[in-house]
C-alpha cells in the first residue's frame, strides 16, 4: 500500500484529503492517480492553478502520479496554440514541486478516439443509447418537457448501421446524434437522454480528418478516466449533477477493471475579476486588454508577465481551502501571499516614476560619492551596493508640497527631509517655468548629516528616495492596478461596463544605474513604490518594467470611503 510522503511538508487538510488517506488506508487503492484535463479552448486561469495545485497536491503527498490531459472533444474551437500555452503554464507552476509526480502528459482525450467509439458501439448493442434525428432544437425542448422522442425505440440493428454511417461522414452536421438511453423523466436534466456524439466536419488538431463525429464533453470524460486508470476525478462544483451521468457510464459498459470516483470542491471566485473562459476571451476579443498575457489578466501567463512568481501562485492555491462551498476570496488575499514573499527575497533598488529635479547648491558640482544601500534588510545574507550621489538629483513629484496639508512630513518650502542612504535637505527656493509649473527645487544640505556619520542622529520625520540625475538610467515602467472597479463585477449588468479605465498607466522612469543589469529572475522592490518585475518587451537599451504589486493594499482606503 502507498502511504503519505512523511518528508512532504505539512499540507493542507480538507475532504478531499481525507477521501484519499482513507482509501489508501482501507486497501481500496494501491496507488493514487488524479488527473488535470484542461479543455485547449483558451489559456488557463488562477482557477485552474488552484485545480492544478490540488490534483498535483495530491499526488505529491501520497507518492501518486498526476496525469496532465487535454479534452479535446470540440476541434471547432480548440487550437494548438491554447495547448502550448497549457502545456507552458503547469509545467512552469509545478516545476520542483510536484514534476516527479508527473504521469502522462501531454495526454489526449483524442488518443481514445477509437476506444471511446468501441464503447458507443457496446452500448447501442446492450439497448442502452440509440440514434436520434432531431435537431437540437428540438432535442432541448425534449428533454426540457420530460418527453421521449419519436426515436427512443429504434432497433439496435438500425441504430448501428446509422452509428456506422454518422462515423464515415455520410450526413451533414446537426443531422443525427448518439444518444443515451437513460431517463426522460429524470429529475436531473443530464439524465435524460444526454447526446454522447454529434456529427462535426472539422479537422482535428490532433486526428486531423479520420473523424466525422467527436464524443460530448461527459461521455470523452469519464470513459478517458476509467481508460487511464485514473482514482479520483476530481472536479469544481458545477459538475456536480453531471456525476449520476458518470456513474451511470460506467456502470453501462463491462468494465473489468476498478473504476474511477468524482469528486467536486467549490471552484475559485475572486474578487475584483471575472474567471469565465468565455468573458475573458471577449476581453481579449474586444480590444479591453493587450493579449491573454496581458498583466491585468488572471490567466496564469498574464500574472506570470506581471511578475508573479510560481511559488507565489502555489503558495495561494494550494493554501486556499478546499470545501464544497461556494464563497468569494478576496483578491487581497492573494496580493497579500504575494508581498510576503517578495518582501523576504527581492532585492531593493531606487527608482523614480515621476521626477522632478532636485540640486543642491552647497554641494560640490564635480564631486560624485559612492554611498552604501542595503540589498534587503528582511536578509542579512543580500548584502549591499554602491548608488551614486551628485549635486543634481530627482525625486518624486508627490514628495513636495508647495502649500502641504496638515502633518505632511516630506519636502516642502523651507521643510526638511532625509534623502535615503544620504543627508539631510531643505527647500530653499521653487524654480517654475512660464506656465507656473514647478521644474526644479534649489536645496541645501546639511553635509555632517550623512546616514552613517557622526552626526547623522539628528532627527527628521520625513524620509524619501532619490536617483542621482547624471547616472539615472531611463525606464518605461508599466503601472497596473486591478482589471474592474467593483469587487464582484460578474454580480449585475455587463461586466465589460466595470472595466477600470485607470487599471494601466505608463511612465518614463528614473533608475539607479545597477538596473541596466535587472535579471528577469527577480522581483524588484523599488523603495516606497512597489514590487517590479522585467517585461519581455526589454531589449538591450530599452527597459521595460511592471508593476506587479504596490507595497501596500491601496485599495483598502477606497472601499472605506464609500
Amino acid at each position: 500500500m502507498t502511504t503519505p510522503n512523511e518528508n512532504a511538508p505539512a499540507a493542507p487538510s480538507d475532504f478531499i484529503r481525507d477521501i484519499v488517506a482513507e482509501d489508501l488506508r482501507s486497501g481500496k487503492h494501491e496507488k493514487i492517480c488524479t488527473r488535470f484535463p484542461p479543455e485547449p479552448n483558451g489559456y488557463l486561469h488562477i482557477g485552474h492553478a488552484k485545480s492544478i495545485c490540488l490534483n498535483f497536491g495530491i499526488a505529491r503527498e501520497f507518492g501518486g502520479i498526476c496525469n496532465i490531459r487535454m479534452d479535446d472533444t470540440n476541434p471547432a474551437k480548440e487550437e494548438t496554440e491554447y495547448i502550448d500555452s497549457i502545456m507552458f503554464d503547469v509545467k512552469w507552476l509545478i516545476d520542483e514541486w510536484a514534476n516527479e509526480h508527473l504521469g502522462r502528459a501531454p495526454g489526449y482525450a483524442s488518443d481514445y478516439f477509437g476506444q471511446l467509439y468501441d464503447y458507443a458501439v457496446e452500448l447501442v448493442r446492450k439497448g442502452n443509447a440509440y440514434v436520434c434525428d432531431m435537431t437540437p432544437e428540438e432535442t432541448d425542448e425534449y428533454r426540457r418537457l420530460g418527453k421521449e422522442g419519436p426515436f427512443r425505440n429504434r432497433p439496435s440493428e438500425e441504430n448501428l448501421d446509422l452509428l456506422a454511417r454518422m462515423k464515415a461522414g455520410e450526413f451533414p452536421d446537426g443531422a443525427r446524434t448518439l444518444r443515451a438511453k437513460i431517463d426522460m423523466s429524470a429529475p436531473n436534466m443530464w439524465l435524460r437522454d444526454p447526446v454522447l456524439y454529434r456529427i462535426r466536419h472539422a479537422e482535428h488538431h490532433q486526428t486531423g480528418n479520420a473523424w466525422r463525429i467527436y464524443p460530448m464533453y461527459d461521455f470523452a470524460h469519464t470513459l478517458s478516466d476509467y481508460i487511464e486508470g485514473i482514482t479520483h476525478s476530481i472536479c469544481t462544483l458545477e459538475f456536480e449533477v453531471h456525476r449520476p451521468l458518470y456513474d451511470w457510464l460506467l456502470a453501462s459498459l463491462d468494465l473489468p477493471r476498478p473504476l474511477p470516483h468524482q469528486y467536486e470542491f467549490a471552484r475559485l471566485n475572486l474578487t475584483y475579476t471575472v474567471m469565465s473562459k468565455r468573458k475573458l476571451m471577449e476581453l481579449v476579443s474586444d480590444g479591453l486588454v493587450n493579449g491573454w498575457d496581458d498583466p491585468r489578466m488572471p490567466t496564469i501567463s498574464g500574472l506570470r508577465r506581471r511578475g508573479m512568481t510560481a511559488s507565489g501562485l502555489r503558495s495561494f492555491a494550494y493554501n486556499i481551502g478546499i470545501t464544497k462551498y461556494p464563497s468569494m476570496t478576496d483578491v487581497a488575499v492573494l496580493e497579500h501571499t504575494v508581498r510576503e514573499e517578495f518582501n523576504r527575497t527581492s532585492p531593493r533598488r531606487l527608482a523614480v516614476l515621476r521626477p522632478i529635479k532636485i540640486v543642491i547648491t552647497n554641494y560640490p558640482g564635480g564631486q560624485i560619492e559612492e554611498l552604501e544601500a542595503v540589498n534587503n534588510p528582511e536578509d542579512p545574507g543580500a548584502g549591499s551596493r554602491k548608488i551614486p550621489f551628485s549635486r543634481e538629483l530627482f525625486i518624486e513629484s508627490a514628495d513636495f508640497a508647495e502649500t502641504p496639508p496638515p502633518k505632511y512630513f516630506r519636502l516642502k518650502p523651507g521643510g526638511e527631509v532625509r534623502l535615503k542612504y544620504a543627508y539631510i535637505i531643505k527647500c530653499d527656493e521653487v524654480v517654475k517655468d512660464d506656465a507656473g509649473n514647478v521644474i526644479e527645487l534649489r536645496c541645501s544640505a546639511d553635509l555632517e548629516s550623512k546616514t552613517g556619520g557622526a552626526t547623522s542622529r539628528r532627527k527628521i520625520k520625513g524620509t524619501i528616495h532619490w536617483v542621482s540625475a547624471a547616472h539615472a538610467i531611463e525606464a518605461e515602467v508599466r503601472l497596473y492596478d486591478r482589471l474592474f472597479t467593483v469587487p464582484e463585477p460578474d454580480a449585475d449588468g455587463d461586466f465589460k461596463s466595470f472595466v477600470n479605465p485607470n487599471s494601466l498607466e505608463v511612465v518614463t522612469a528614473k533608475c539607479e544605474p545597477s538596473l541596466k543589469d535587472a535579471d528577469p529572475a527577480l522581483r524588484y522592490q523599488f523603495e516606497r513604490l512597489g514590487y517590479f518585475a522585467l517585461d519581455p518587451d526589454s531589449q538591450p537599451g530599452v527597459l521595460v518594467l511592471n508593476r506587479t504589486i504596490t507595497l501596500k493594499d491601496t485599495w483598502a482606503k477606497e472601499v472605506k470611503k464609500r
